[in-house]
């Protein structure tokens, strides 16, 4: 059955070669147009046809090699196919034609940070927030940076001014539950977390860090209940059923354990071979339906 939004995206790639053609046709009337030559570039790009959008760039280095855009769009289709090196080359040099391009320091802040060059990312994500003070994502991306360095003062800084910015992001405030848990302060934490999953239910990392709060205090229950309103929400999130066995198996609900063990095993085939090492489900080593889940797999 196709799906809406299958539907969607054939039009929307029906609309965009539409565009195309009569652009490709202004064309005709005026090969030496940048605006155009840049437009038809970006809508290549948009419908999966890098070579393509590749070549209407060079076009426009044919007639102007200093346009900044260019070369970040450019830098985009590497970035996007996983050649950071070229990709970081070519913001750079838009950022050499415009110092100004908030657009390309913020991608190549990024791009730095995917290839583990944290330090220069942080650089650029400041230079970003100099131009654009406001700007949402680059505060919240280098508050993940600073919490992942386990520069938490400085993480916690950054998450205030994404929620300030924009109070009603689900990211902004389950990152900040991430760094009030790390911080020790658990009712902010939780606080934090229940604000994320009202603005997103289907984020189900949310209902997973909120039970990992309860089940650090030993509160089984309250966490069964967090991550069972997760699963209401994510039918298909393996790592909530496996986890919400977890916390069975610690309250002596053995046949509620198995039931989540099997569909946790049905999603993701794969989490079997972490459940063997698992030590925290011994307590199921000897019954037989337990092992039976691996020997299915074996067959």
């Amino acid at each position: 059955m196709v799906t809406f939004e299958e539907i969607k995206e054939k039009l929307r790639s029906i609309f965009t070669k539409l565009i195309l053609s009569f652009y490709r046709m202004k064309l005709k009337l005026s090969d030496k147009n940048v605006e155009l030559l840049l437009n038809m570039a970006v809508l290549y790009d948009s419908i999966g046809e890098q070579k393509q959008s590749e070549e209407f760039y060079h076009k426009v280095f044919s007639i102007d090699q200093r346009e900044a855009r260019a070369y970040y769009g450019l830098a985009t289709l590497y970035d996007n196919s996983g050649e950071y090196d070229d990709a970081i080359e070519y913001y750079k040099k838009a950022i050499e034609l415009d110092p100004l391009y908030s657009r390309a320091w913020f991608f190549l802040a990024n791009t730095l940070d995917d290839a583990g060059q944290r330090e220069e990312a942080i650089e650029a994500y400041n230079r970003v927030i100099e131009i654009v003070p406001n700007d949402f994502w680059a505060h919240n991306n280098l508050g993940v940076i600073y919490e992942e360095m386990d520069n938490n003062m400085e993480a916690l800084k950054h998450f205030k001014k994404s929620i300030e910015i924009d109070p009603h992001h689900f990211k902004a405030h389950f990152n900040m539950g991430v760094i009030w848990f790390k911080l020790g302060y658990e009712e902010k934490a939780i606080d934090a977390y229940n604000k994320s999953i009202s603005l997103k239910q289907d984020n189900p990392y949310a209902y997973l860090n909120l039970s990992i709060i309860y089940k650090c205090s030993n509160d089984y229950k309250t966490a069964i209940d967090v991550i069972s309103n997760g699963i209401r929400h994510n039918k298909n999130s393996s790592f909530l059923y496996y986890n919400r066995a977890l916390f069975f198996v610690n309250l002596g609900c053995i046949e509620e354990s198995l039931e989540d063990l099997e569909k946790t095993i049905s999603l993701s085939p794969e989490l079997l071979d972490y459940l063997k090492e698992d030590e925290e489900f011994s307590a199921l080593n000897n019954l037989d339906s337990y092992r039976k889940l691996f020997e299915n797999k074996k067959q």
